[in-house]
């Protein structure tokens, strides 16, 4: 084996995973190709949290099989979350499938290495790419303990796990002296982490610490859930000058009879009186939201309330879904899947419509003004990068170069990205 193309799909998690799946197999001698046909090793990081990105890992699935048909000598291996204890079951589906390894199960995929002649896969502590990107994903805590009725991913990832605080640390540093500006901390619920370490350090504990990082000009996380979003996290945000006054914070639903079901542990009420105490602390953050549509039993009044929370709350962004039944998952055992397709479709249709007047407001509101963008590149002949608030931005400048601090007058804005020159 000498090439090796890894296909990815799903959350930041997923990405920083087949970051370290591309790191491990850098080190041990394969280069990467720029297209599944041209590799040697095939390698697929899964996603099934909802329906939709299960049916394009299966498309990409069986896309491969005639690869693997005219290039027998091609291994392909799959992880992610459509992996788990079941794997007989995946191989009958997949024969052309060499290897099935679980998230994060680092030591099957070394064991199947050694044995196709790439010793030492994953020696050593946390692997760094030698060029790092600007904005680089570390993952903090891995799993989840919650167990929302419509998730999977307690199932997929395991329990909650949180990593060592020195070892984090020492990752950061390592990132940003191979060019790294700009650190986002993840987690499945990352405002959990720490808690079941025996020393108890939380995510403001690490964000004061990470905050020292000399070189490191930036700090966000990702994702947070209300009900570990302390007062002491929101006033440690608002205290320290790398942490992005950024919050992502998933409501799911505006009704509190379909949070219950959805076994979220806040009602609509607490939600806003969260959301008006970060605000309170931080009155320039932008929040981003995820939401769920379509959930076993929603009716047109409680979607109305998601709505309602929609406009009242003002999200710079969100993200919809539709309500697709999981494996194993307590709402697939026991509620009907019984809205339907149709409406579910024109319920996600009306909140995006929704949601893009809401954000083309608040972009509106950055005309003519300056902002600092952090610089991750060129697209099109234009450079990029984004706020603190996670705008998206592109301007134009004789010359720009990456990972600096850039000043940028807004010309123009739209619901998804603003547009500028230099200042």
């Amino acid at each position: 084996m000498r090439r090796f193309y890894i296909w990815t799909i799903g959350c930041q998690m997923n990405k920083a995973d087949s970051g370290f799946i591309a790191g491990c197999l850098e080190r041990s001698g394969l280069t990467p190709a720029d297209t599944a046909a041209q590799a040697d090793l095939i390698v697929l990081n899964s996603c099934m949290v909802r329906g939709h990105a299960e049916e394009r890992v299966v498309n990409k699935l069986n896309s491969l099989r005639g690869l693997k048909r005219n290039h027998p000598g091609v291994r392909i291996a799959l992880t992610g979350c459509m992996v788990d204890s079941r794997i007989g079951e995946l191989s009958g589906r997949f024969p052309w499938v060499d290897l099935f390894f679980r998230p994060q199960q680092w030591g099957v995929l070394s064991d199947w290495a050694e044995g196709q002649g790439l010793p030492g896969l994953v020696e050593g502590g946390p692997l760094l790419p030698r060029d790092p990107p600007v904005s680089a994903w570390v993952p903090i805590i891995h799993g989840c303990d919650s167990f929302c009725s419509y998730c999977v991913v307690p199932f997929r990832r395991g329990r909650a796990r949180s990593r060592d605080p020195a070892e984090i640390c020492c990752q950061v540093r390592g990132l940003v002296e191979r060019g790294s500006r700009e650190v986002v901390l993840l987690g499945q619920i990352v405002d959990a982490y720490g808690l079941d370490l025996p020393s108890r350090p939380d995510l403001a504990d690490l964000l004061a610490e990470l905050n020292g990082v000399a070189g490191l000009q930036r700090i966000r996380f990702l994702t947070s859930h209300p009900g570990y979003m302390s007062r002491k996290l929101i006033r440690t945000i608002a205290s320290l000058d790398k942490v992005c006054r950024h919050i992502s914070l998933p409501v799911q639903a505006g009704d509190d009879a379909i949070l219950k079901a959805m076994k979220r542990g806040y009602t609509v009420e607490e939600y806003l009186g969260l959301v008006a105490d970060i605000r309170r602390a931080m009155p320039d953050v932008a929040l981003s939201t995820d939401v769920i549509v379509g959930f076993p039993g929603e009716t047109e009044e409680q979607f109305a309330g998601t709505m309602e929370v929609l406009r009242q709350v003002g999200f710079d962004q969100v993200h919809i879904a539709m309500y697709s039944p999981r494996p194993d998952t307590a709402a697939a055992g026991r509620m009907p899947d019984d809205i339907p397709a149709r409406t579910k479709e024109a319920r996600r249709a009306g909140a995006e419509a929704l949601q893009k007047e809401i954000a083309a407001r608040i972009n509106a509101g950055f005309l003519g003004r300056t902002v600092r963008v952090l610089v991750e590149g060129q697209k099109k002949g234009s450079w990029w990068g984004r706020t603190e608030g996670d705008k998206l931005v592109f301007f134009l400048a004789e010359g720009c170069p990456t990972g600096q601090l850039a000043m940028v007058r807004i010309d123009s804005a739209s619901p998804f990205a603003l547009r500028g020159t230099l200042a």
